[in-house]
C-alpha cells in the first residue's frame, strides 16, 4: 500500500508541476474548508517597504490549487498586486515543495502536497510599493506608518467559498506603534498581537492602519453602535481633528443612519492615513474603509474642504456596495470574474450621496455643494467622448477604464460613472420630487433599497430590474426608459438634467469658483478646458487636451511641455494672463511647446476669455438646497 500511495503522489506531482494551463476551474463549493489557516505578518520592517509573511494552510496529500487573491472588492478589476509578492517558499514536514504557476492565470498556484503532510508553510515577502499607483499598488509605508490591505500578504485553497474558510491572523508592529482595524483582538504582548479567528472573506474586508503616530475618536451617537475614527499620520500635529471637524464627522453618522434608516456593521471604523508619501484614494470595506489623504487634510482649511467627500464616499458603501451589491459584482471567492455593468449604482449613487451627507454633515456649506456640482457638470459637458462612448461603457469597462493611460481623458472617457453618476442620481431625485410634488425624494428609496435587516452585514445581491422596481415603488413612472436613455446615450450633450430641474443652471464667468481656484492653490495646476482647451500643470506639461477644441485645432497634444507664453516664461498666471488678453485682441495666442528635444512656435487663435463654471439661480422650486439640508 504504501509503494501504491508513493506512485500515486508522483503522479500528483507531476501532474501539479506539468499544468501548461489551467483546466476549468470546478466551481467552488459552500461548505467549511477543514481546518483553519494561520497567518503571521511581521511589519518591523514596514518603514523599508517590506512585510514578511509565514502562513500555514492545513492541507492533505495529494495535488493542491492556491489562489493569491485577485478580484479585489472595491477595486472592480482583476488588481491583485501579485507582482509585488517575492521570496515564496513553500514547506510540508520541514522539506521544500516545489510549485508551479498556472500559464493562463497568474494568480494560481499548483503543487503537490508530501505524503504524511497534515498543512503547508509559506514563507514570502510582500515589497510595498514606492511613489505613485493606485489601490493595492500604491505606496503604503513610510518610516512612521503602514497601511495593510490583508489580500496582499495572503494565499487561500482553491475551491472553496471563501466565507467557509477560517483564517487566526497575527500581526508584530515596530515597537510603540499602534494601530487601527475592524478586526477584534484576542490577546497582545508587546508589539505583537494576535486577533480573533475570522472567514477568509472578512480578513480580507479589514484592512489595518498602524504608526508611531494614531489618534482614535469616537464618533458614534451616545447608545448606539461603535463608530470610531483611527488616524495616522507622518507628523504628531497632522491627527488631531479640531472640535468643529470632529462635530461635523459625528454629524455625518446622524445624518447617514437618517439617511438609509438602519446600519450594516457590528462597529465602524474609519481608517484614515494622512501622508504626502502614500498614495491616495478611498477603498470601501464593510465594517471599515481605507482612506489615505495629503498630510495636511486636517491642518488646512483649503485641503480639508476638497477632500471632505472622501470618508463620506466609503461611509456610504457599507450600504451601497457592500450590504446592497450587484449580483455580478457579488463572487464565491476571490478569484472569480467579476462584471462590472452596475457601477453607476453601486459606485454613482454612492459619489451622489457622499457629496449630499458631505453637506448635511456641514462639511461643506449649500454654495459649496453647488461648487462641486459645477464642476462635475462642466467636466462631464466636456466629455467629447460622449460622441461614441456612452455612460454605460465606461461602467462596463471599469478593468480599463481605471488603469487606462494618461492623456486624452476627455475623448477617451474614464470612470465617468463617478461623476456623471452624481448628475445621473441628481436628475433621479430630483425627478421624484416634482412627479411627486415634494412628498417623496431619493431618501425613501435609500430606505426602501438599503434599509432592511438592521445590523446585518450579509451581502443582498441586486439587479438593474430591482432598482427600477424600488423606484417605482417609491415614486410610479417609466424608470427603465429613464435611466437607459441617459446610460445609454452618445451624442454631444449632456443628458441630465437635475440641475435645471433643481432650480439652477450652468453658466460660465472669468473667475473660478471657490472650489476650482482652492484646487489650483493646492495643485498648482491650471485648467483651461472650458476656454483654451487644455489643462497644465505647474511646469507646463501639458495633462490634457479638448478633442477638436481650440488648443486641439492648433496642434496641441498631451505629454507636450509648454516653455513660454507669448515670449516670456510659462508659469500657469501667465498662460491665464494671456488668454484673459486675448479676448480684447486678435493677435492669436503663442505658445513655445517642447516635444522632447524638439522645439516649436504654437499659435491658438481662441478670443473667448477665460471660463470657469458656476451654477446660478435659474427660477422654480430651490430643490438643490433642499436635498443639502440636514434630516431631523
Amino acid at each position: 500500500m504504501k509503494n501504491v500511495r508513493s506512485k500515486l503522489l508522483v503522479v500528483a506531482l507531476g501532474a501539479a508541476l506539468s499544468f501548461g494551463a489551467l483546466a476549468e476551474k470546478a466551481p467552488p463549493v459552500d461548505q467549511p474548508y477543514p481546518g483553519m489557516l494561520t497567518l503571521k505578518v511581521d511589519l518591523t520592517d514596514a518603514p523599508k517597504k517590506i512585510f514578511r509573511v509565514h502562513e500555514t494552510i492545513p492541507a492533505k496529500p495529494g495535488a493542491m490549487t492556491l489562489y493569491y487573491p485577485q478580484w479585489i472588492p472595491g477595486e472592480h478589476a482583476p488588481s491583485g498586486p501579485i507582482d509585488n509578492l517575492a521570496g515564496l517558499i513553500i514547506t510540508a514536514n520541514g522539506k521544500r515543495v516545489p510549485w508551479r504557476r498556472d500559464l493562463r492565470d497568474m494568480y494560481t498556484l499548483h503543487l503537490a502536497v508530501p505524503e504524511g503532510a497534515t498543512a503547508l508553510e509559506l514563507q514570502f515577502q510582500f515589497l510595498s510599493p514606492g511613489e505613485g499607483g493606485l489601490f493595492g499598488a500604491s505606496a503604503s509605508s513610510t518610516p512612521n506608518l503602514v497601511d495593510v490591505e490583508f489580500n496582499q500578504v495572503a494565499f487561500y485553497p482553491a475551491g472553496y467559498y471563501t466565507r467557509q474558510i477560517q483564517i487566526q491572523p497575527t500581526v508584530t508592529l515596530p515597537k510603540g506603534w499602534q494601530f487601527g482595524t475592524a478586526m477584534q483582538v484576542q490577546s497582545r504582548a508587546g508589539a505583537t498581537t494576535v486577533f480573533q479567528p475570522i472567514s477568509f472573506n472578512n480578513f480580507v474586508d479589514s484592512p489595518l492602519i498602524a504608526g508611531e503616530h494614531f489618534n482614535r475618536v469616537d464618533l458614534a451617537p451616545k447608545g448606539d453602535v461603535p463608530v470610531h475614527l483611527n488616524v495616522v499620520a507622518d507628523e504628531a500635529d497632522q491627527v488631531k481633528l479640531t472640535d468643529k471637524q470632529l462635530e461635523q464627522h459625528r454629524h455625518l453618522v446622524e445624518q447617514a443612519n437618517r439617511l438609509f434608516g438602519a446600519h450594516h456593521y457590528g462597529h465602524y471604523d474609519f481608517l484614515l492615513t494622512l501622508s504626502d508619501h502614500t498614495g491616495h484614494f478611498g477603498l470601501e470595506h464593510h465594517q471599515s474603509s481605507d482612506d489615505r489623504l495629503p498630510a495636511d487634510m486636517l491642518t488646512d482649511d483649503k485641503s480639508y474642504t476638497l477632500m471632505a467627500s472622501l470618508m463620506p464616499h466609503e461611509y456610504v458603501h457599507s450600504w451601497c456596495g457592500k450590504f446592497r451589491r450587484p449580483a455580478k459584482l457579488w463572487a464565491p471567492d476571490f478569484n472569480t470574474v467579476e462584471e462590472d455593468d452596475l457601477l453607476w449604482v453601486y459606485e454613482g449613487l454612492t459619489d451622489y450621496w457622499s457629496g449630499v451627507l458631505t453637506a448635511r454633515s456641514g462639511m461643506w456649506t449649500a454654495a459649496q455643494y453647488r461648487d462641486s456640482m459645477a464642476n462635475i457638470a462642466a467636466a462631464m459637458s466636456a466629455r467629447t467622448g460622449r460622441d461614441w462612448r456612452p455612460l454605460q461603457d465606461t461602467a462596463d469597462a471599469a478593468p480599463l477604464t481605471y488603469f487606462g493611460g494618461n492623456g486624452w481623458g476627455n475623448w477617451r472617457r474614464g470612470t465617468d460613472f463617478y461623476p456623471e453618476g452624481q448628475l445621473l442620481w441628481l436628475d433621479v431625485d430630483t425627478q421624484i420630487r416634482e412627479l411627486s410634488h415634494g412628498k417623496h425624494s431619493l431618501d425613501d428609496f435609500a430606505h426602501a433599497f438599503f434599509g432592511m435587516d438592521n445590523g446585518s452585514y450579509v451581502t443582498r445581491t441586486y439587479t438593474f430590474e430591482d432598482v427600477v422596481n424600488t423606484l417605482n415603488q417609491v415614486q410610479p413612472y417609466d424608470w427603465k426608459t429613464f435611466l437607459r436613455t441617459r446610460l445609454d446615450y452618445v451624442g454631444d450633450q449632456l443628458p441630465e438634467h437635475g440641475i435645471e430641474r433643481g432650480g439652477w443652471k450652468l453658466v460660465y464667468t472669468d473667475t473660478p469658483n471657490a472650489e476650482a481656484k482652492a484646487a489650483e492653490s493646492l495643485r498648482h495646476n491650471v485648467n483651461l478646458a472650458y476656454s483654451l482647451g487644455l489643462s497644465a500643470s505647474k511646469s507646463g506639461n501639458i495633462y490634457d487636451v479638448q478633442w477638436n477644441g481650440p488648443a486641439f485645432d492648433a496642434g496641441l497634444v498631451p505629454g507636450l511641455t509648454i516653455v513660454a507664453v507669448n515670449g516670456k516664461d510659462f508659469s500657469p498666471d501667465a498662460l491665464k494672463d494671456a488668454v484673459a488678453a486675448a479676448k480684447t485682441g486678435k493677435a492669436p495666442i503663442e505658445l513655445l511647446v517642447k516635444n522632447v528635444d524638439v522645439y516649436s512656435t504654437v499659435k491658438v487663435d481662441y478670443h473667448g476669455g477665460l471660463k470657469y463654471p458656476h451654477l446660478v439661480r435659474a427660477g422654480g422650486k430651490d430643490l438643490m438646497t433642499a436635498i443639502t439640508a440636514p434630516r431631523k
